[in-house]
């Protein structure tokens, strides 16, 4: 019997209450065995090289169905044709193949999908353009000034559960952007959520690779002291580091140019995978999203990439942007911005909630992100306060969640709109999108429904049956643990009284020598250790 043995490996007889407590902890450490160590396993699995290791109890794939058509909804297209009033949407092999009204689909094949869309409204995916959603870890490589070389791909956690969160705010697309401790961070990695994929399966095919830049207070460490300073630690130093890089990536070329032009005797220069990195940005190849808020430092960086001819695709956050608004439109810069986010640092102290609807009126690509797991999972609301401020169209407020960050991305030629050809990403609203009263009721991923909140619901009814499962296997071997210690004394076996040495009291408590008391700790520095991203 389950106490019985506990009791032989002891010393000594138990009282019940202490017979109950172990053979409760007894079960207990079963159940959490019976999850933890064949995860343990798994990982250990997977670090010995066997990537299917990784697949155990990870949710399958949902499958993708040959045909799914969604009747007589309203379906914003974020495209040319607008809003279009008890239409069809028609998806053939995960690709939109038509959109409108009384479409003539013919005979459907067999497991074909057909939504009565009366009363929902159909959208594109939504897309975060900001977002730190499934990284491994620390978002920044904060221990340098220029850290172009590391890579946001290789830390992907395709087990974030925020992936499935946002998937139920209707979001199935995100640029993961480095932190912003850096002048030049981190390769960024642009992602579709495809919960329960691989990490390197939720890689958007064909979208363009990008690299983060940081302008302002995080770069320079304006709001924390590490202990040990890090050059700059000004607006001017930070420009400086930026043209540094590029001036030292240039000469590594110059460099592998000579040694290629002097013959097989010549030794090239050390391989160098930051000068690399920044090569591909000079060279036109890897885009610029970068992190700033005021106008001045803005207009540094569109002089920089005048001067040097890379492309900035985009400036994050961009608080300030409103004022220079005519000068990023001219250069075909986008700008992704916060609603109305102010007053959380200094550097954001001129920031007001029409900065996105003046981008927009003056012809800036425009678009709102989230950098949070959790405003991620409300992007159409934060797309619904460009129409509260500035009167932005409920159709131009919705492609700033949809296919403007599509645009700056440069992934807008197969996501950010329901037209034909594009890839299958649609969401599925109980109501108008962007009111706060709407639900998601379903999220497509290339035409696979990764988000049913019908069977969400569902599966929170089994959760809750196997937790009350679990609990009362608990409770039934806590009550035989009680029985069996009762047999044991109705046998005679009396525990005896556990003895405990006596506390002194505090006359007797030992005083502490005033040179001996110690400081408590002082907690430690918030910011570098932490996500520096805003």
């Amino acid at each position: 019997m389950r106490l019985a043995a506990i009791q032989s490996a002891g010393t000594g007889p138990e009282s019940a209450a202490t017979g109950r407590a172990r053979a409760t902890l007894s079960i207990v450490l079963a159940l959490v065995a019976s999850v933890l160590l064949p995860a343990l396993a798994t990982a250990a699995a997977a670090s010995d090289g066997d990537p299917s290791a990784w697949a155990s109890g990870k949710p399958a794939q949902p499958e993708r169905p040959a045909v799914v058509l969604v009747r007589g909804a309203t379906v914003w297209t974020s495209g040319p044709e607008g809003r279009l009033e008890n239409a069809d949407l028609l998806v053939r092999n995960g690709r939109i193949a038509a959109v409108g009204q009384n479409l003539e689909t013919g005979n459907l094949p067999d497991g074909a999908v057909v939504i009565d869309g009366t009363g929902k409204h159909v959208t594109a995916g939504l897309i975060d353009a900001h977002s730190h959603t499934a990284i491994d870890g620390n978002v920044n490589e904060g221990t340098d000034i220029i850290t172009a070389e590391v890579r946001i791909e290789d830390v992907l956690n395709p087990a974030d559960i925020n992936i499935y969160w946002q998937l139920a705010g209707g979001v199935t697309a995100a640029n993961i952007l480095h932190g912003s401790a850096n002048a030049i961070g981190g390769q960024n990695a642009i992602i579709k959520y495809r919960w329960g994929a691989e990490p390197e399966e939720l890689l958007f095919d064909g979208a363009p690779p990008g690299v983060k830049f940081a302008l302002g207070e995080n770069p320079k460490q304006s709001n924390w002291d590490t202990g040990e300073p890090r050059y700059p630690r000004t607006r001017m130093g930070i420009e400086q580091a930026i043209v540094e890089a590029f001036e030292t990536a240039l000469d590594y070329r110059r460099a592998l140019e000579a040694a290629e032009r002097a013959g097989s005797g010549a030794i090239p220069p050390r391989p160098d995978l930051r000068s690399e990195a920044v090569l591909e940005i000079l060279d036109g190849t890897r885009e610029v999203h970068a992190h700033a808020y005021r106008a001045d430092e803005m207009l540094m960086l569109l002089g920089l990439s005048k001067r040097y001819g890379f492309d900035l695709a985009a400036f994050q956050h961009s608080l300030e942007a409103y004022k220079i608004a005519d000068e990023i439109a001219a250069q075909g810069v986008g700008a992704s911005t916060f609603s109305d986010w102010w007053a959380y640092k200094y550097e954001v102290i001129d920031a007001i909630p029409y900065n996105g609807a003046i981008l927009v009126d003056r012809g800036v690509v425009t678009s709102y992100n989230s950098d949070s797991d959790e405003l991620a999972r409300r992007l159409n609301t934060e797309a619904a306060k460009a129409v509260r401020y500035g009167g932005v169209s409920e159709e131009e407020a919705l492609k700033l969640v949809t296919l403007n960050p599509a645009i700056q991305l440069g992934v807008d030629q197969m996501v950010g709109s329901l037209e034909p050809g594009k890839d299958a990403d649609f969401v599925i609203w109980n109501g108008h999108p962007l009111s706060t009263y709407s639900l998601v009721e379903e999220t497509w991923v290339d035409g696979r429904k990764y988000f049913d909140r019908a069977e969400d619901l569902a599966r929170r009814d089994e959760i809750a049956a196997e937790r009350e499962a679990l609990l009362a296997e608990i409770e039934a071997a806590a009550g035989g643990g009680e029985e069996e210690s009762t047999e044991g004394e109705e046998a005679g076996e009396t525990p005896e009284a556990e003895t405990t040495e006596e506390a002194p009291t505090m006359e007797e408590a030992p005083e502490t020598p005033p040179e001996q008391q110690q400081e408590p700790e002082p907690p430690p520095q918030a910011g570098w250790a932490g996500e520096v991203t805003r």
